[in-house]
């Protein structure tokens, strides 16, 4: 793959635009979510790190907010909901022995939240792997609607180097 054509999120990052080009990040317990129209040869990519905003603070860190942004997107003539094909990936547990506190994980969370908040908003999830002890790698080609996403075991990562 030809990576100079290619946008990289980084947490709290999105970006919604046409083809040619490809967006890519790397997931440990944030999640992203991808839509791509088939006709249309354009998407997006969000990285989220938190599920909802804390009161006075809205931006793309938050799943609520990136929602937000991805409806202004449509609004602006990018199609309806229901045409795109939806991922949703990450939401992986990042540290292995360790115990969670009450409720779920923060990946739990945040993979859940952009789940709920997809399907309220009328799009349909075609595609997800979320959860597990893996950083994720995705990458989505704004003019085939490719996908592709490698997973690293948190505990090769973890246990590399001698650390």
């Amino acid at each position: 793959m030809n990576r100079s054509d290619c946008i990289y999120l980084r947490p709290g990052e999105l970006h919604f635009g046409s083809a040619p080009g490809r967006i890519r990040t790397l997931l440990g317990s944030c999640v992203a979510a991808t839509l791509w129209h088939p006709r249309r040869r354009m998407g997006g990519m969000c990285h989220v790190v938190l599920p909802e905003h804390p009161e006075g603070t809205c931006d793309d860190r938050y799943a609520d907010c990136v929602m937000r942004s991805f409806m202004e997107a449509l609004a602006r003539g990018a199609g309806q909901p229901k045409e795109y094909q939806v991922g949703v990936f990450g939401g992986g547990h990042m540290f292995p022995g360790i115990a969670e506190g009450k409720g779920p994980a923060i990946g739990d969370r945040n993979a859940e939240c952009m789940q709920e908040l997809l399907r309220r908003n009328g799009f349909r999830i075609a595609r997800l792997e979320v959860g597990d002890y893996l950083y994720r790698h995705v990458e989505l080609d704004l003019a085939t609607g490719e996908l592709e996403v490698t997973a690293t075991s948190v505990n090769a990562t973890n246990n590399a180097g001698g650390q």
